[in-house]
This record gives C-alpha cells, structure tokens and sequence, in this order.
C-alpha cells in the first residue's frame, strides 16, 4: 500500500488535521470532519520545502503538511513507478495469473516484456498474480500456495473495503498456507496487492 503520516491540510484559510495517505496514483485525505483525493493527473505542480508539499490542481493549491517525508513524496509524484516495477516484474520472467484481472493490468504486463501464463501453465514463475473477490474463493489459494517454488513471489489482489473479504482473511489463509507476508501495494484505487513468499527454510 502507499505512505501513510499524520498530518494536515491547508486550503485556503482552512486547516484540518488527519491522515495524509501517497497512493499509486493519488494523494488522499482523511480527517474527522474533511476527505481530500487528488489523482496525480490533476495535478498541475508541485513542490516540497519546510515539511510541506504544496500541489497545484485546477482548483488552486493544497498545502500538505508531511513533515520529512515531503521531498520524497515530490518525487514520487514527479516520476512514479509504474504499477509492475511497484509489484516487482521484471523484463523477460514468467508471470503467472490466477483468476480474472483487468485488461490495463495485462497490458501493463505485456508492455513490460514478461510472458503470462495461466492458471495451469508450468515454469518457473518470478510473480504468479492470484485475483480473489469473496472469502470463499480463498480456498483455492491453499493449492496455489503448493505450486510456488524457491523465491516466487504470490500477489493475492483483492478488494478494498469490502466485508466479502479482508485484509485479515488474506493474511490467515496465506500463513495456514505455509506461506509468508511481506509486503502489501496498493494496486488500485479499488483493490489491494499483497505478496506472500516461502519461508527461507522452505525453499
């Protein structure tokens, strides 16, 4: 998932104070009483001095206060990675997809020069991509666990905010699958990414 501080916003005379949250392609705000979602294609510029970022859009400018981290944020916004490298996928390897994904992401993957192969392709996969949308269909993700091997990397993606599945039934099927986490990407404005590998003891 992205980068998250505790901070504020300033437009205008107005200042709230809350959660400043950098996502893949937006920065979103999250206060008690005020919520702020910029996608980086709006905005117009930006820049970054004294702990605040300042983002122009055709609205005006929102002052972000972000502290250290405002720089590094510039930057992310300037040159974002694109959603593969974010997910690891490097030219030339074999990615594996499970279940159905939306046609940008395989044309994501098709423009990074990988292979793609389906459920039941056989190789030695650098990232197999597991799509699940309710708790039921993690069942199959138990037997999916069985096929990774050495340093695979398994991105279960499912979605955000949605009581049909969490973040925590993710999380415990994976680990009862011998499985472990470590690291989550926000993979799109409505869905998460989160990557499972095998213990090093297991490969």
């Amino acid at each position: 998932m992205g980068n998250e501080v505790k901070g504020a916003v300033r437009a205008g005379k107005e200042r709230h104070d809350g959660k400043v949250l950098l996502e893949t392609n937006e920065i979103i705000f999250r206060g008690p009483d005020y919520r702020l979602k910029i996608a980086f294609g709006e905005i117009r510029g930006v820049d970054a001095a004294n702990g605040e970022l300042r983002v122009q859009t055709k609205d005006g400018v929102k002052i972000f206060e972000v502290g250290p981290s405002a720089e590094k944020w510039r930057e992310k916004i300037l040159h974002p990675k694109t959603r593969a490298q974010k997910l690891g996928v490097k030219t030339g390897t074999l990615v594996r997809l499970v279940g159905e994904f939306d046609s940008d992401f395989v044309k994501e993957l098709k423009a990074s020069k990988v292979e793609i192969v389906q459920a039941n392709g056989s190789g030695v996969f650098e990232n197999t991509f597991f799509a699940v949308d309710a708790r039921n269909s993690l069942a199959a993700l138990t037997k999916c666990a069985r096929k990774i091997k050495g340093a695979e990397a398994l991105w279960v993606v499912y979605p955000k905010g949605k009581k049909e599945i969490t973040e925590n039934d993710v999380l415990s099927t994976g680990r009862k699958a011998g499985l472990k986490d470590i690291k989550v990407v926000g993979f799109s404005s409505t869905h998460t990414a989160l990557k499972f590998v095998l213990p090093v003891e297991k490969r």
